[in-house]
């Protein structure tokens, strides 16, 4: 199964290669202003021999993890407590609603004033952007949860926290994992819009320094690895799901 995922994966971007080149080879674009794929890898060799690519890829992992899980851990613990507490939940579910669609970004001038310049900035806005999927979808996770695992629980006398975190958040969880997977790409996305507006650093900043110099083949570069990367991050929360699921014997061993 594994191989022909790779396989599947191969043929994919290997048709996505083609078509690029032919568009590039119809149209007769110029290459500095269209550069073709051998271009762009390239200037991809060129990032990772000097080091660039790896310096930039770390800043932005170290951003987005440190918002992503943060984000994750306030949310899901606050869903869960919001999710038994229906009568809170009617009362800010309309002040959630009106904040969830405002762009992360949005809000940059003033967490730039709060935060100053640097990374805090961007872990903020990964923050937000990850927070308000992950609540919603842990708040309306709880609320499906069968009452015959409640039942379950009074019956062996299981009260209190222990009812969250042993009956409600496993029976929860296959809802929950849909938020996290859309909280990472939506905090991913967001991670390099911030990184382009005001950072000195990371995959956007690499992609700005890059417009800034006319090398648009290393801005294909940034954008190769900007969509590697988010590849990869939804990948690591799909084995972290399967790996949940196998220790309460709900995924396959």
């Amino acid at each position: 199964m594994k191989f022909k995922t790779v396989l599947n994966a191969a043929i994919g971007f290997s048709l996505l290669v083609a078509v690029w080149q032919f568009i590039i080879v119809t149209g007769d674009y110029d290459e500095a202003l269209f550069p073709p794929p051998l271009k762009v890898w390239e200037g991809i060799i060129s990032l990772v021999r000097d080091g660039t690519l790896f310096t930039h890829v770390q800043v932005s992992l170290y951003r987005f993890l440190a918002g992503y899980l943060s984000a994750v851990l306030v949310a899901v613990l606050l869903g869960l407590i919001l999710g038994r507490l229906p009568i809170l939940w009617n009362v800010l579910d309309p002040v959630a609603q009106v904040l969830r669609p405002v762009s992360p970004i949005a809000w940059s001038p003033f967490i730039v004033l709060w935060f100053g310049i640097g990374d805090i900035p961007a872990i903020v806005i990964i923050f937000i952007a990850a927070f308000f999927p992950v609540l919603l979808s842990t708040v309306s996770a709880v609320r499906k949860v069968d009452r015959n695992y409640l039942k379950v629980s009074e019956n062996l006398e299981i009260k209190g926290f222990k009812v969250l975190t042993k009956i409600i958040f496993p029976a929860a969880f296959p809802y929950i994992a849909n938020g996290l997977h859309i909280a990472v790409g939506t905090a991913w996305v967001f991670l390099v819009a911030g990184e382009m507006v005001g950072a000195q650093s990371g995959l956007g900043y690499l992609i700005i320094d890059a417009r800034n110099s006319m090398r648009l083949d290393l801005v294909m570069a940034g954008i190769v690895f900007i969509g590697i990367s988010g590849l990869l991050l939804d990948k690591a929360v799909g084995v972290f799901e399967a790996w949940i699921n196998r220790q309460w014997g709900i995924g396959k061993s």
